[in-house]
Formats: structure tokens, sequence, C-alpha cells
């Protein structure tokens, strides 16, 4: 998979609001109503990670949930993070 140019990215990312590219990854952060309502939602981002073969990074306290998204086979951000992305941005705009 091939590394994406920093105007590739800023260019993809313009359709991914609260996304940012810092370092070699694409990162988010998410604020729900609780811990349930987090988990319920990582639940789901984790099933349809599974079945896209390609697994974020994230941290989750209590009702926030930090996301970085890398292709670490490749060493940086590639097509795969921002398909993944949109997929977590569908998961997100249906739980609301």
């Amino acid at each position: 998979m091939e590394i994406l140019d920093d105007y590739e990215i800023n260019r993809r990312l313009e359709d991914l609001e609260g996304w940012e590219h810092k370092g070699d990854a694409l990162h988010t952060s998410f604020q729900f109503e609780n811990f349930k309502e987090a988990f319920s939602v990582m639940t789901r981002i984790a099933f349809e990670a599974e079945a896209q073969q390609h697994h974020p990074e994230w941290t989750n306290v209590y009702n926030e949930l930090m996301i970085s998204l890398s292709t670490h086979d490749a060493g940086g951000v590639t097509e795969k993070d921002f398909k993944l992305a949109r997929s977590i941005e569908n998961i997100i705009d249906s739980a609301e």
C-alpha cells in the first residue's frame, strides 16, 4: 500500500470533520454521553475494523474515545486509513 503525501492527506481531510494529520497518522476524538455509549460505539468500530483487516490505535477514558489511524506496514497514512476513518464517521453518525 502506497503512503499518501501531505497534499493528498490534507485534501482528503477536508471531507472528514474533526480529523487531523500529525506525525504518521490521522487523529480524532469523540465524546459520548457516558461510558456505556462510548463502549457500544467502540464495539461497532471493532467489528468494522476486523472486517477491513485494519485496526485503530485507540484509548478510551470514561466517555471519550481517542483514535489514531496509520498503516504501520507502509509506515504512514494510506487509503486504508481513510477508508476506515469514513467507516468510523458513518458509525458515529448512525449512533447519534
